[in-house]
């Protein structure tokens, strides 16, 4: 790649985007790819929680406030449908992920914030959105028994999924591969212009040579404002902190947690709980616990450090989920511990928060055939459209999701804090 090559598509940073075969298309990986590496050889994908949840009622409130009924309630539908494709995909391709399907909980474990829950279901109720498929307990003693939360004040269940990333990763690009993508690791992107010579559209400048095309897809992300400007700002990444936990023998064979949770704390707080149900039985503890505050305050210190997946064993995230599971977990706290059980190792990975709470799609304005920058799981057959020549109408997607020239406007003017919705 001394020279600049030439293709018809690039696509940055998406290895998990299934690709057809009709065009030219080449995938530039910072990193490593997993198609043939181990687990531990391929830490950033391998290292990731794999907790599918799609939310199902708990986001409504605050998408209502900022974009109304009916694109909250697409918001919603959205997460189902996408969480529908990819179980499809995987048991359709007999895709090799450790994939789990069973009921997640979402478990409020305090007063207020068990009201504020009911009220936000109850009003995602009342305006149509979907809840036949949720199964609703608001009787503590019988939300405790059902969650094994000790102090459980109601409990809400609905399908979602485990799966392990990497190996889901792996998948779909070894079948990219197989359609004739060309992938490029360890090749890092350092800015996308115009062509000056009028042959291809963009040239992407990488560390190893340049990159001519017509079509440039931003699937990087949290990272996408460090190669599109107009994007900085507007999506900002941050470290987030997994647990993984061996459970003592108490708390395995047929005492095994067989759900996943969304532990909800009083102030916002959330405890993610995500168990390898069908294989070794560990436990990953994710989420926004308490000790997650101590972190972002670090981080917004020292702010380099808001791309750093490299944290390991972070003490206070550590401390918290070990207060939660000896406080809250019943019959967790009191067994005794043997030989390789319980906490493990805490490490980072790295989450992008979007300033106005939704993902960014489209064509950036100004730019065509520049953009498609995505939640790349939630959008991805929303933007295979849009990249046929498809109208925003069509494609399915909420429409708070479009990149427009008002809302970026309208980003530019605000903080984020006036903003946000997450």
């Amino acid at each position: 790649m001394k020279q600049a090559d030439d293709h018809g598509r690039e696509l940055g940073g998406a290895n998990s985007v299934k690709l057809s075969n009709s065009l030219t298309t080449v995938n530039v990986e910072a990193n490593a790819s997993p198609t043939n590496q181990t687990r531990t050889g391929f830490p950033k994908q391998g290292r990731n929680a794999g907790h599918c949840k799609p939310d199902q009622w708990r986001g409504f409130g605050k998408f209502e406030k900022v974009y109304g009924k009916e694109q909250a309630i697409k918001i919603l539908n959205n997460e189902a449908e996408t969480w529908n494709a990819l179980v499809s995909y995987v048991l359709d391709n007999n895709v090799d992920c450790n994939l789990w399907v069973g009921d997640t909980l979402d478990v409020p474990v305090d007063d207020e914030v068990a009201k504020l829950a009911k009220e936000i279901f109850d009003g995602y109720k009342d305006a149509g959105g979907k809840v036949n498929h949720i199964k609703v307990t608001q009787e503590p003693a019988e939300a405790a028994r059902i969650s094994r939360i000790k102090d459980a004040k109601a409990c809400y269940a609905w399908q979602a999924s485990t799966l392990q990333p990497w190996k889901l990763t792996a998948h779909v690009m070894r079948q990219n591969l197989e359609n004739g993508a060309n992938l490029q690791t360890y090749t890092v992107a350092k800015s996308v212009t115009e062509s000056a010579d009028g042959c291809r559209r963009w040239v992407i400048e990488t560390e190893r040579g340049e990159i001519a095309c017509d079509n440039v897809i931003h699937a990087t992300n949290a990272y996408s404002a460090a190669l599109e400007p107009t994007l900085k700002g507007k999506i900002t990444p941050k470290p987030h902190i997994c647990t993984k936990v061996v459970p003592p023998r108490a708390v395995s064979g047929s005492r095994a947690i067989r759900n996943s949770y969304g532990v909800l704390l009083p102030g916002g707080g959330l405890v993610s709980i995500n168990p390898r149900c069908n294989t070794d039985g560990d436990v990953m503890f994710g989420g926004s616990n308490p000790g997650q505050q101590a972190l972002d305050d670090w981080v917004e210190k020292h702010p380099v450090n808001c791309i750093n997946d490299g944290l390991t064993d972070v003490e206070g995230v550590t401390v918290c989920a070990k207060e939660f599971i000896n406080d809250r977990f019943e019959g967790w706290g009191d067994a005794p511990y043997g030989p390789g059980e319980g906490i493990q190792y805490s490490w980072s990975g790295i989450i992008g928060l979007s300033m106005d709470g939704v993902p960014f799609v489209g064509e950036l304005p100004g730019k065509p055939d520049s953009g498609y920058v995505l939640d790349i799981t939630d959008t991805a057959p929303g933007l295979v459209k849009l990249m046929s020549g498809q109208p925003w109408e069509s494609v399915g997607l909420p429409d708070v999701y479009q990149i427009t020239s008002s809302r970026l406007e309208t980003l530019n003017k605000a903080s984020a804090s006036k903003v946000a919705t997450i």
